[in-house]
């Protein structure tokens, strides 16, 4: 008589119970990434800030505290080598610099936001093809367009003039500006910018009193890029801000200045000149920036927000 085997029965199918994560171990994971994070922020803030307090600290020193002790405090806190740096040419080049910004900077930002505004809210053949244009100058090295921009500028007699680094300034800020704008002025509500339309504004009035306004975060932060990147510019205004002949005048910008300002020291080195006058180069800039962080970090944001 054969045995009949009994066999098991199968498994009822159902949903697999999930093993819980235990509460612990996410705090534990949080405290080891927050630790992480924290640790490498105060380690690139300390990258950034010791080379600025260096430098601010060595506007008070003699040649002698500099090449004796670098990271020492300095004797006395005369702001007589500020005055001396001055006097020097660096108010020159600092004025300089701030009337090439005041239309340049405006120009950018008129110029790229209603680029920007046309190829975000409208439908037009080549409008990408357009939009890549600009996207593709952003990506072009200025290096490569120096020899045939100098010469463009030589021919319509606007070198080492306000008006011709202005311009090239503005043509240089361009693909940037509309870059970002673009994405800014597409996360803007469309239902705004149809009911301008239907009370009967026209697309200019839509753009200047209803729209723009709207971007003012955006244009702040773009703002914000464009000075930088305009008050260090050096390599344009090397090239298209050299006297042409001995009645043509000076018109160096600060970082210029700050070259020419450490050739005129020869062999009579003045440390605490040169780092005066790069002091006095980076002092506007933090201002502007640390006055204008909450609405940088606004205009970031937003386009991932909305």
């Amino acid at each position: 008589m054969t045995a009949l085997k009994e066999t098991a029965p199968a498994p009822a199918e159902g949903p697999v119970a999930k093993v819980p994560v235990r509460r612990g171990d996410r705090r534990g994971e949080g405290v080891v990434l927050n630790v992480f994070s924290h640790g490498f922020l105060a380690l690139w803030a300390l990258l950034i800030v010791l080379p600025l307090l260096w430098l601010v600290l060595s506007s008070f020193k003699t040649d002698a505290q500099i090449g004796g002790s670098a990271f020492g405090w300095p004797h006395s806190w005369s702001f007589d080598v500020f005055h001396r740096a001055w006097s020097k040419g660096i108010g020159d080049y600092f004025l300089n610099t701030v009337i090439v910004l005041v239309f340049s900077v405006p120009l950018t930002m008129l110029f790229g936001s209603m680029a920007a505004y046309v190829l975000a809210r409208y439908r037009f053949w080549g409008n990408r093809l357009l939009y890549y244009f600009f996207v593709a100058g952003a990506m072009f090295p200025v290096f490569l367009a120096l020899v045939p921009l100098f010469f463009m500028v030589k021919r319509l007699d606007m070198l080492n003039t306000y008006q011709g680094l202005i311009l090239v300034y503005v043509a240089y800020s361009m693909p940037f500006t509309v870059f970002f704008m673009h994405a800014f002025f597409r996360t803007l509500p469309t239902a705004v910018f149809e009911a301008a339309i239907l009370d009967g504004a026209s697309h200019t009035r839509t753009f200047f009193q209803v729209m723009l306004p709207m971007a003012k975060p955006g244009l702040i932060s773009v703002g914000i890029f464009n000075t930088l990147g305009q008050w260090n510019q050096f390599i344009l205004p090397t090239v298209l801000m050299q006297p042409q002949s001995g009645s043509d005048p000076e018109r160096y910008v600060l970082t210029q200045g700050l070259i020419q300002l450490q050739q005129q020291q020869g062999y009579a080195s003045d440390l605490p000149v040169l780092f005066a006058g790069v002091t006095i180069a980076m002092i506007p800039m933090l201002v502007v920036y640390l006055s204008f962080q909450r609405q940088v970090q606004a205009g970031l944001t937003s386009a991932t927000l909305k």
